[in-house]
């Protein structure tokens, strides 16, 4: 990718292609003292409010910057490293590849708390693992004072539920949710009767005084592309067929349909929600109908199969951050009459991890 200039044009070639640059783009683009805000690298002025008719007067290319003077009067200096960086669309985030992982991984992504960790160069580390394995634990979490709502606060912020801005998971009365019983979870991916779904959850460990009630964690991107290898009628019929899921108590009702594998526009991996005893299988074709039930059973067996699920105890001061549109998580089974099993949760977006990683590479000049 290069910039280059002619008869007073600026042009973007990558590839062979080559295109002119638009002179409002460029123009919107100024960043001088009286245009930007340094601060906070909002425009100072409202470009709607520009003739439309934006023509460069002169222009220089050196090797670093690019200097421009419009028709308007207006001068500024633009740095190519910038110019090419929005037209290859790079992004922090995008660039993390997902590493596919099953039953074998040994490496849980652990990461020890410490003061001034939101800050600390581990936390940027922490998050770029995050990306990649669609989970990350944080030891020797403070267990005190709700400590789990300054965590998650502290990289974004909350998204409030109607389960509270954080939950109790424990074992107790009348429950409105299977999680707070002592009963095995299996694989499943939290809210998908939500729209749009909660990104991110966090668990963070209490007290653990069970022999059983392990977490559980099956990567979905993984399971989802090996049924695109050896299944592709299965995943393409669930991919395209939109269920209803659906959360009802007392107090409220929460629908929204949406298919068990959600691609983006690209075509690729975008988010997995499951969860069967919350969804409902539309009434279409008899045909279609018995494609979908068998690839419904077959992702199902799949999630649930011991090749996909890693299994540990978290311990007091453990905090598990989990992608939600990406990893079913669950839980075995345990005996409440043992001691308590005391976990709090919340759950964040993806702008919350997506700013912080920003923030914290451009801070260490990552």
């Amino acid at each position: 990718m290069k910039i280059e200039l002619k008869d007073k044009k600026v042009f973007f070639e990558n590839q062979g292609l080559r295109k002119e640059i638009h002179p409002f783009w460029l123009r919107e683009r100024v960043n001088g003292d009286n245009f930007v805000d340094k601060k906070t690298q909002q425009r100072l002025f409202d470009p709607t409010d520009l003739e439309e008719n934006i023509k460069i007067d002169n222009i220089n290319l050196s090797k670093e910057i690019l200097e421009v003077t419009f028709n308007d009067g207006t001068y500024t200096k633009l740095t190519i490293q910038n110019i090419l960086k929005e037209f290859s669309n790079i992004n922090e985030v995008k660039y993390i590849d997902k590493v596919e992982w099953d039953s074998s991984l040994k490496d849980f992504n652990n990461f020890d708390f410490k003061d001034n960790f939101f800050e600390d160069q581990e936390m940027y580390k922490a998050l770029v693992n995050f990306y990649k394995y669609g989970f990350v634990i944080f030891k020797k979490v403070p267990i005190k004072n709700n400590f789990i709502v300054n965590f998650a606060n502290s990289i974004g912020s909350i998204r409030r539920t109607n389960f509270g801005e954080f939950f109790d998971v424990k074992s107790k009365p009348n429950p409105n949710d299977l999680a707070y019983t002592s009963l095995p979870l299996a694989p499943h991916t939290d809210n998908p009767y939500r729209n749009p779904v909660p990104c991110i959850q966090m668990l963070h460990c209490i007290e653990n005084k069970v022999s059983g009630g392990f977490s559980t964690l099956v990567d979905g991107y993984t399971v989802t592309q090996k049924l695109k290898k050896d299944f592709p009628k299965y995943y393409k019929i669930l991919t395209e067929i939109k269920v209803r899921f659906q959360f009802v108590d007392q107090s409220i009702v929460l629908e929204d349909w949406a298919e068990m594998i959600q691609l983006d526009e690209n075509g690729a991996f975008k988010q997995v929600r499951f969860s069967p005893r919350l969804d409902f299988v539309p009434l279409i074709d008899k045909e279609k109908l018995e494609l979908y039930y068998s690839a419904r059973k077959k992702i199902s067996q799949l999630y649930n199969s011991d090749k996909f699920r890693i299994e540990f105890k978290l311990s007091s001061g453990d905090l598990l951050m989990m992608d939600n549109y990406r990893l079913l998580h669950g839980r075995t089974t345990y005996d409440a009459n043992e001691g308590n099993r005391f976990l709090q949760g919340c759950y964040i977006d993806y702008d919350s991890t997506e700013g912080k990683l920003k923030h914290l590479k451009r801070k260490f000049n990552l």
